[in-house]
């Protein structure tokens, strides 16, 4: 049902480029891109971020449930500065052509869910709200299947000071303070992750992490509406549809880095 997707909503700093221009809709300025992650210090470690991760999530709609899962999807690359982790950054990207909607529906409140099942149509709509359809000129599609993540800092980490842990595998808690690009649409965001860091010897060679919190994506905010075609607004809004849309949608994401 067009009404329910919103799956576009994944699964992220102050440096934007381009971030010039606000909507009518009275969406967030606008960006195509937002800057590579700097290096924090000198003692900082370059990573890549591996295709193997994932964004994930679960939106609930009264008779339904909406699973987005976009497998495989992550890139990017991070900094950690082993000695202060507060100091690491990143630029965590998930692509949106990897994302796939499934449903479970009900026939009343009360009734039972049934079998997860994929609707073509149901992911057609879907980017359709997200521009990234076969009818977007290929450069807008470009720009609108990447979601980013840029982290300028890690806040009230659980050991700031990874030297201070031991054992092959050393892990923390924290939350990634950045900012998010989602539909070229850039507004602030936090993240509570775990983080796990995997040593041979004294030698970091990769760290891996994981929301342990859904990162609440808003869709007005990144100008996810209900689109007929490309540059064409449905008749129904966000509002119009009340309670039978979800306006805003938990993320979970998941990647692992190496060291480069």
């Amino acid at each position: 049902m067009r009404h329910h997707i919103i799956a576009a909503c994944l699964v992220v700093t102050p440096l934007v480029m381009g971030c010039d221009k606000k909507s009518d809709s009275g969406a967030a300025p606008t960006s195509s891109a937002l800057g590579a992650a700097e290096r924090p210090s000198e003692s900082a470690i370059a990573f890549t971020v591996q295709p193997g991760g994932k964004a994930t999530f679960l939106m609930h709609a009264p008779l339904e449930k909406i699973h987005g899962e976009a497998p495989d999807s992550t890139a990017g690359e991070l900094f950690v500065d082993p000695k202060d982790v507060s100091k690491s950054s990143a630029l965590v990207k998930v692509d949106l052509d990897k994302l796939v909607l499934y449903q479970e529906k009900r026939e009343n409140e009360q009734g039972e869910y049934g079998e997860r099942a994929k609707s073509d149509t149901q992911n057609e709509h879907a980017r359709a709200w997200l521009e990234i359809g076969e009818d977007a000129p290929k450069d807008v599609r470009e720009k609108n299947r990447w979601v980013e993540f840029k982290i300028t800092r890690l806040e009230d980490a659980s050991e700031k000071d990874l030297t201070k842990l031991t054992g092959a595998e050393r892990k923390i808690t924290a939350t990634a303070v950045g900012e998010l690009r989602l539909h070229e649409r850039v507004a602030p965001k936090r993240a509570k992750i775990e983080a796990t860091f995997k040593f041979e010897g004294d030698k970091l060679v990769s760290v891996s992490a994981k929301t342990v919190e859904p990162v609440v994506v808003d869709l007005a905010t990144h100008d996810v509406r209900p689109r007929e075609a490309f540059g064409k607004l449905a008749q129904r809004t966000l509002e119009a549809m009340g309670s039978k849309v979800n306006k805003e949608s938990p993320v979970h994401l998941e990647f692992t880095a190496v060291a480069k």
